[in-house]
């Protein structure tokens, strides 16, 4: 590992790589099939967000949802990792957000084209503060939740992923060789809506972490 800060990964890391439907509840509430394989899209750095900066919905979308997710951050690079020491290359987690311009996702799936505009677009991956690997020893039993404006709007547990992360860990380096303070974001439970300017999202981990942005718009 190197001397920069892990606990701001979001200056250092040079990618972030997205798994798509990975809880089957929340594939059925947007009518996708289940996958049988990651489903994986990329956000660029200029995504991160910590918190005291509102999320900003972009001029061209009018339906942006919120999907709350686990991060994981990579202390220690590699290409095709085994399942049996995917672990060892993790340095810890965040409580991250998927924002999604929704309707722009939906077009660009009925033309065939990549998800880009709708996921990758400036504040679209809100961080929480770092979370060290020993404050969640098991990733695989870890409920996260999301509230608008006070309302619960997502709660689940990463049990419910299709895909572990030690798996996913594995299969992304098979294909993208993952570098030091690279972050996986899992998948998001059911419960994603819409997002309204001026809109608090409050977002934790139980006793391990929380987070709140706002929603503007450019």
């Amino acid at each position: 590992m190197t001397s920069r800060n892990v606990s701001r990964f979001w200056e250092w890391g040079k990618k972030i790589i997205c798994v798509g439907r990975n809880y089957a509840d929340h594939a059925k509430e947007l009518n996708n099939a289940v996958p049988t394989e990651p489903v994986l899209f990329l956000k660029t750095p200029s995504a991160y967000l910590t918190e005291g900066s509102p999320i900003l919905i972009p001029k061209y979308s009018n339906s942006v949802h919120h999907e709350i997710e686990l991060g994981v951050v990579i202390g220690k690079g590699g290409t095709a990792i085994p399942q049996s020491s995917a672990m060892q290359h993790v340095a810890g987690y965040a409580l991250c957000l998927d924002m999604t311009a929704r309707d722009v996702q939906n077009d660009c799936k009925s033309k065939g084209l990549p998800w880009t505009l709708a996921k990758a677009f400036n504040t679209s991956c809100p961080v929480s503060e770092f979370i060290p690997k020993e404050r969640i020893p098991d990733p695989g039993n870890v409920t996260i939740w999301l509230k608008v404006n006070d309302q619960m709007r997502q709660n689940g547990c990463t049990s419910q992923m299709i895909f572990s992360i030690p798996f996913l860990i594995s299969y992304i380096s098979e294909i993208i060789t993952l570098e030091e303070w690279d972050l996986i974001l899992t998948g998001t439970p059911k419960g994603v809506s819409a997002v309204q300017v001026h809109d608090e999202l409050h977002a934790g981990i139980d006793d391990v972490v929380s987070m709140t942005f706002t929603v503007g718009r450019l």
